[in-house]
């Protein structure tokens, strides 16, 4: 009898297991279903039929091209958080960025260069490129930007984007289209020249390179193609940040307490180092008198709402 009721008792535990494990599943499964109803990819990215980059036309009859371009369309188009955020704030560099381009001679596309290198942001990568335009110590150095322990001016927009203007350039001189100048300022003029020289082609669209340099001209292309017709890629309704009412103060002299030059301008710390990157510490030397702009927004003009 107590064997049994042993066997019986088990029996209904199995059961009882078996039960819980059905329903959990049933509900994995209306959750899951739920979840996906609300991220329907059902139709095609938005593919042009035909475009240019830095003025230069781009061969998409070419099944390659058109397919290197898709995949990153792609990309951008659903890593949502990254591609809102360059809308919503691009206006506030983009003016200054153009402008330089276009005193320089240099197409307003590549800008768009800028935001495949650093989104936009005041980054340092692994290897140590910082700044939008994402450059190295020793390239900065070579253009003539001061890069010490206390001023960094790869993170001065203006002076930086002078720089990136330099480089074009010079490149430019050297392979005669701007899209391999684009592709150069991923792989360096030395190894694209190697490359298009070793495969006797002057277009990147004919070179065969590493994937990433595969991939950055067409990254770049992307943005562009996004970020001028962001409805056709599902971005509607974006609301930009507002632009903010900025305070230019020229210094030619030394400032001991950064802190306290903030508060004397009618702004803080705070304000002053998120908008002049390039002021590594605390204080500014200055023993050669240079005369440098900074750029503050006073407190009654953070007030938005």
């Amino acid at each position: 009898m107590n064997n049994i009721l042993k066997n019986l008792l088990i029996i209904i535990g199995l059961c009882s297991v078996v039960a819980l494990t059905t329903a959990a599943i049933s509900c994995g499964d209306n959750s899951e279903s739920t979840n996906d109803s609300t991220f329907v990819v059902s139709k095609q990215i938005y593919m042009p039929t035909e475009a240019t980059l830095f003025g230069e036309r781009v061969p998409l009859e070419y099944y390659e091209v058109a397919e290197s371009l898709e995949r990153e369309l792609l990309v951008n188009t659903f890593y949502q958080s990254q591609t809102t955020m360059i809308l919503k704030y691009m206006h506030r560099f983009f003016p200054t960025i153009d402008s330089i381009l276009a005193k320089n001679g240099i197409p307003s596309d590549f800008k768009y260069l800028a935001v495949a290198e650093s989104g936009l942001r005041v980054n340092i990568s692994p290897k140590g490129a910082a700044g939008f335009w994402q450059i190295i110590e020793t390239t900065a150095k070579q253009y003539g930007l001061t890069v010490t322990t206390e001023i960094d001016e790869r993170y001065d927009l203006e002076k930086a984007t002078e720089v990136a203007c330099k480089y074009f350039k010079n490149a430019y001189n050297k392979f005669g289209n701007w899209t391999m100048v684009a592709a150069s300022y991923n792989l360096g003029m030395g190894g694209l020249a190697k490359q298009a020289g070793y495969q006797k082609i002057t277009s990147f669209y004919d070179l065969y390179t590493n994937s990433e340099t595969g991939r950055y001209v067409f990254r770049i292309l992307a943005f562009k193609l996004i970020l001028e017709n962001p409805e056709k890629y599902g971005y509607i309704g974006i609301t930009p940040y507002p632009t903010i009412k900025q305070k230019i103060v020229i210094v030619d002299s030394a400032i001991t307490d950064l802190s306290e030059f903030a508060r004397s301008q009618g702004s803080n710390y705070k304000m002053l180092k998120s908008l002049n990157p390039w002021l590594r510490e605390k204080y500014l030397p200055n023993k050669e008198n240079i005369p440098y702009k900074i750029i503050l927004v006073e407190d009654k003009e953070r007030v938005i709402r």
